[in-house]
């Protein structure tokens, strides 16, 4: 078992998002260890990026307040080896291939491995061409973490069966974003995923609320938030620590209680 598939073991899974810089390295960092500390089983961090295509405006928006701060790949990897000395639970990395493809994948994959991290996630990188960059992932022990959306259908079998760490369920059509209802049939789609592997599957894009959480992760292993924990960090800044810390806590309380 990997270590992110560990995250999943104590019951249903809570995975928080938070871009790094946003609103500074330090205060990121803060953010990520009361994350933890709050229940958090898994974080994604998020490199940030110019054009982050399968992103809403709020998580666009920290991208530019990242970067704008002088944030860099090899400044998120030093805070990343910061964090993970301070939190025992897996640490994956969000961003997009070309961040991966200009640093090359073995010297970025290894800087990884040596700051903690234990799979990444790639929104743009396709299914049919995952495996030039899990090959190279393989050899640091690293997890490329596979996407499924509503529109996966006939493929959904095929890309789980191969999955590694998690599956990551996308519940809407469209880009991240904080959504009011979700009408996608995920029950279905999580129990294709269930017939061809027993690797663990969250549920993310849109969920927000503690009513939320507890509906869906009866669905599914776990559920991812992103869009609502940026906002936080958007409102509150150098405050936002402690606000993301008791929002964290009221969504884990409420996967508890599923």
């Amino acid at each position: 078992m990997s270590k992110i598939e560990n995250a999943f073991k104590n019951g249903k899974a809570f995975i928080g998002f938070v871009t790094a810089g946003d609103p500074d390295l330090e205060t990121s960092g803060k953010i990520m260890v009361n994350m933890a500390r709050a229940g958090c089983d898994l974080i994604e961090i998020g490199i940030p990026f110019s054009d982050p295509i399968a992103e809403g405006p709020v998580i666009q928006e920290a991208n530019i307040r990242s970067l704008s701060g002088g944030t860099t790949t090899d400044k998120v990897f030093e805070l990343t080896k910061k964090v993970s000395g301070q939190v025992d639970i897996p640490l994956v990395y969000m961003t997009y291939l070309n961040v991966l493809f200009k640093y090359g994948y073995g010297r970025f994959l290894e800087k990884a491995k040596a700051c903690g991290i234990s799979g990444v996630i790639i929104p743009d990188l396709p299914f049919e061409e995952k495996d030039e960059l899990q090959s190279v992932a393989d050899g640091f022990g690293i997890d490329v973490i596979s996407l499924i959306a509503p529109t996966s259908e006939n493929r959904i079998k095929m890309i789980a069966s191969q999955a590694k760490g998690f599956v990551y369920e996308v519940s809407s059509l469209g880009v991240t974003g904080v959504r009011s209802e979700i009408k996608t049939d995920l029950a279905a789609i999580t129990k294709a995923i269930k017939e061809v592997t027993n690797v663990p599957a969250a549920i993310g894009f849109g969920i927000s609320t503690p009513e939320q959480a507890k509906k869906f992760s009866q669905i599914a292993d776990g559920i991812i938030v992103g869009s609502a924990i940026v906002k936080i960090v958007a409102k509150y800044g150098k405050e936002a620590p402690e606000k993301v810390y008791e929002y964290v806590k009221s969504m884990k309380d409420a996967i508890k209680s599923a």
